[in-house]
């Protein structure tokens, strides 16, 4: 669905994924589903708040993966 949105966990990146790299694929994501590269003005808080929420989920997501054969990864 999303092609542009990259695998954010190790061993697909060598470190942790940055705030700013969980954001842009969350902001990625939420452009794909809702159709909209930038918002209407009367659709940004809803289309704002989206993207945080993705961002969040992504973020709680990747602290509680547990990958087969990595080192634990520490939240920090």
């Amino acid at each position: 669905m999303c092609r542009s949105i990259k695998t954010l966990r190790p061993p697909a990146i060598p470190e942790e994924a940055t705030e700013e790299e969980i954001r842009a694929a969350a902001l990625q994501y939420v452009r794909k589903v809702s159709g909209f590269r930038a918002p209407a003005a009367h659709n940004r808080e809803v289309f704002d708040r989206a993207v945080e929420a993705v961002a969040a989920a992504t973020a709680e997501l990747l602290d509680h993966l547990e990958v087969r054969g990595a080192a634990p990864q520490h939240a920090g």
